[in-house]
């Protein structure tokens, strides 16, 4: 599949127009016709953290492009650890294709529903969501040397700096890829700490690009979650997936 192109026009959001403390938002504007995505896309849901930050609950749902399917897919971060806890990757796929209008979104109901034990064996809290430091609402393509990315938290007066950094190997069937995070930590007082975010030896087979989707603090500020969006050729265009690193700052 081949991604339709759309201009577009990009407009820095600054802090202080309608948006909380903590949070800068890149906004993409889409002019002249809708773009249109083909491939089997997915939602990312952020599903809060456990009171002492050291865990915490996402998902992702979307529709089978080809068998028009509802799906979900549900995971537990040991943050400190930055993996999953044990049993914590949990997926379901309907039975039945959706019905016209539908976006997927009862798949992610079902999982949810069906797994509240796992919530409550580690302590997630829905209520409990981190604070977003960083969304970006780009579409455009992703491309394969990385990217670079400045955001801040307010209240602390905290800058953040980070360069994904991924490598791409072999093509087509063959084609593997991995990523890691560079990223600085700068305090009001000039102090900067560094850090590398990710786990660089893991290749995984033909994910083609990586993007930061979003940052998120967590409750206790002493953690980030950076959303991952992963892009992978489809037959009908790229597949998008996501995926998180934690880091303990």
């Amino acid at each position: 599949m081949v991604e339709h192109t759309c201009p577009r026009f990009r407009k820095h959001t600054p802090y202080g127009k309608g948006f909380p403390p903590g949070i800068i938002i890149t906004v993409f504007l889409l002019s002249g016709a809708s773009c249109i995505w083909a491939g089997d896309m997915a939602s990312y849901v952020d599903l809060g953290f456990s009171q002492d930050g050291k865990t915490y609950m996402f998902a992702q749902y979307g529709v089978q492009e080809k068998t028009l399917r509802p799906w979900a897919d549900l995971f537990v971060v040991d943050v400190p650890k930055n993996t999953f806890v044990s049993g914590g990757r949990v997926s379901f796929i309907h039975d039945s294709p959706v019905k016209a209008g539908q976006d997927g979104s009862g798949a992610l109901y079902r999982i949810i529903s069906r797994n509240t034990a796992l919530a409550d064996r580690y302590g997630i809290n829905y209520l409990l969501l981190g604070q977003a430091l960083y969304l970006s609402l780009d579409g455009a393509d992703v491309g394969v040397s990385g990217e670079t990315i400045e955001f801040r938290d307010f209240e602390p007066e905290i800058t953040y700096k980070a360069q994904l950094v991924p490598t791409i190997e072999g093509s087509g069937k063959d084609l593997k890829s991995s990523f890691y995070i560079n990223l600085a930590r700068t305090h009001k007082d000039h102090s900067t700490l560094l850090y590398t975010v990710g786990t660089p030896q893991v290749k995984r087979p033909l994910i083609s690009a990586y993007r930061i989707k979003k940052v998120i603090a967590s409750p206790q500020y002493n953690s980030l979650i950076f959303v991952i969006e992963m892009r992978k050729p489809g037959d009908n265009g790229m597949d998008i997936r996501y995926m998180v690193e934690a880091v303990t700052l």
